[in-house]
């Protein structure tokens, strides 16, 4: 899916909500656990109830990996019910990949070659050799840490050095040269507010994936004020606030109502563009 395929969603669906599919076997709807394979089983339900409401879905892999085969299995057939029941919908595979460049090509293989997925996330602290094999895949897209959202970010991406330049900063600068506007996003997370502004000046086309919002409590309206641009330019993840709604029978039902209001939130914002 390309820059101009993913506004063209945005702009049909009057959305660009990204489900977080954080599921976790311990806090779905109990019932589920008598299914053959109960974190599909609730993926599944999950993803049919919100289609109609979002533009993208984003799996966790630390959420499947911590169930080992079974939890590959249940990711994997995701990914494929997702990709044969609601073409449509942008994949994320939020698997923070990062590593020298042979075991890049490696995961970068995995993602896009194996599972065919449309983007991954990718930690760019080791640099270029560990981001250009996932920016060699024409199509697919890589999504660049840059400022997240939790409170240790300001451990690191906040630091500056002697000319004054944060390292979030110098990441967004420097991966310039390596991916452009149809390969490359970034993570900026919705609680880092006015820096929108700053990231703005720096990549004012690049698509942002923004989670952090909902359950993390990040202000919808503060990321649109500071983050949108004329092709919207945003992905606004919400995993929790929607996925885990209900625990009940009805939690799909829930579910689809959650995403349904932050939907019509995000129909108001993008009245400024469309």
């Amino acid at each position: 899916m390309n820059k101009l395929e993913l506004f063209e969603n945005i702009k049909r669906k009057k959305s660009f909500l990204c489900v977080g599919l954080d599921t976790d076997i311990k806090k779905i709807p109990e019932h589920l656990l008598r299914e053959e394979d109960p974190i599909f089983a609730f993926n599944k339900a999950i993803i049919d109830a919100t289609a109609d409401y979002c533009i993208a879905y984003k799996p966790n892999l630390a959420f499947y990996e911590s169930m080992g085969v079974s939890g590959w299995i249940a990711f994997e057939k995701t990914v494929n019910y997702i990709k044969t029941n609601y073409p449509d919908q942008f994949i994320i595979a939020d698997a923070k990949r990062g590593d020298i460049g042979n075991t890049s090509s490696m995961y970068a293989r995995t993602f896009f070659d194996e599972l065919d997925i449309d983007s991954v996330t990718v930690a760019p602290y080791m640099g270029e050799d560990s981001v250009t094999p996932f920016l060699e895949y024409k199509g697919k897209w890589v999504i660049l840490l840059a400022l997240t959202s939790n409170k240790g970010s300001q451990d690191f991406q906040m630091t500056e050095d002697t000319n004054g330049e944060r390292l979030f900063e110098k990441v967004l600068r420097k991966s310039q040269e390596w991916g452009n506007l149809d390969n490359m996003m970034y993570v900026v997370g919705a609680t880092q507010g006015r820096a929108f502004e700053e990231i703005r000046k720096i990549v004012p086309n690049h698509f942002l994936l923004v989670p952090g919002v909902g359950a993390q409590g990040g202000s919808l309206t503060e990321v649109c004020k500071y983050g949108m641009n004329s092709t919207c330019g945003l992905i606004v993840n919400s995993s929790r606030a929607i996925i885990y709604a209900d625990k009940t029978e009805k939690f799909a039902e829930v579910a689809r109502e959650e995403a349904r209001k932050v939907q019509a939130e995000m129909e108001e914002e993008l009245k400024a563009i469309l």
